[in-house]
């Protein structure tokens, strides 16, 4: 694999200002093949930051409440207060809303490097009248990380209480800077509307290196065999970090429910999920 200088901004999030194990393989994996700047957007004391000294450039943490883009400015301000982004190929800004990754990287940081993208990402959603990156994995070539309009889009970012209105000035906005400024972007996987997160056995059989940490709790459980099925085939320390994080944040006797292969139990919390359909969307 050809050796580019890579810079990763990387966004966190932990409610309980804890640095855990599925945190610091994320970041581990990724500073293998760069140098990582990381905020998290949470109160954590020195001693939970100390455990990223060794993986990272230079870790922060601050509760601002403006989500990942919030982080991707301050790491990035950081940067550009302490390094010389010229010097770097390919800048990428990366979050913790997923456990992973589930397999090497190298060949993905190839695949998407090795394209004539100016700006590209692990997954795109095709919307029909806003298609974008999704934020959680993007990647860019100096024409877009250099440029006057990102760094202002950066700068820009601010608390919203809609998160919503986060995803589209921020997340949708991103990419329509690229289209407007008919700039070449791309993805190595489609995942229309929410199935990124409903739909992880697929990706994950697709090669996928992630999954969205919130499917654990999506449809009251109901993607829990789905979970399952990941959770017997990912490396053994994988599988016990993700099940730290995810009994720590859910609980364990929900974790336990979810993964369950008691077949009633299973039926239970899908009719109560298609009760709470009709509820609420009438479908």
């Amino acid at each position: 694999m050809k050796q580019h200088k890579r810079l990763f901004l990387f966004a966190g999030y932990d409610k309980d200002g804890i640095i855990d194990e599925s945190l610091l393989m994320y970041v581990s994996a990724v500073s293998k093949f760069g140098d990582v700047v990381l905020c998290m957007d949470s109160d954590c004391p020195d001693s939970e930051l100390n455990k990223l000294q060794d993986i990272t450039l230079h870790a922060m943490a601050t509760r601002h409440r403006e989500y990942d883009f919030g982080s991707y400015k301050r790491a990035y301000n950081w940067a550009l207060e302490n390094l010389d982004l010229s010097k770097y190929d390919f800048v990428y800004m990366l979050n913790d809303s997923m456990y992973g990754p589930l397999f090497d990287l190298s060949p993905y940081f190839e695949k998407m490097e090795a394209s004539n993208w100016d700006a590209f990402g692990m997954v795109k959603n095709p919307h029909a009248t806003s298609p974008h990156i999704q934020s959680w994995f993007i990647g860019m070539r100096p024409a877009v990380f250099t440029s006057d309009w990102f760094c202002e889009l950066l700068q820009s970012v601010r608390h919203h209480d809609d998160k919503g209105s986060v995803t589209i000035l921020y997340e949708h906005g991103f990419t329509k800077h690229l289209i407007g400024r008919n700039m070449k972007w791309g993805a190595l996987y489609s995942a229309p509307g929410r199935s990124v997160y409903n739909r992880i056995k697929h990706f994950y059989k697709r090669k996928m290196p992630f999954i969205k940490k919130l499917s654990v709790s999506r449809h009251y459980g109901a993607l829990g065999r789905q979970l399952l099925y990941i959770l017997n085939r990912c490396p053994h320390d994988m599988r016990h970090a993700i099940m730290q994080n995810a009994n720590r944040i859910y609980g364990a006797e929900y974790m336990s429910r979810t993964l369950t292969r008691n077949p009633f139990k299973i039926m239970h919390r899908n009719i109560k999920y298609t009760i709470h359909k009709l509820r609420t969307e009438g479908i």
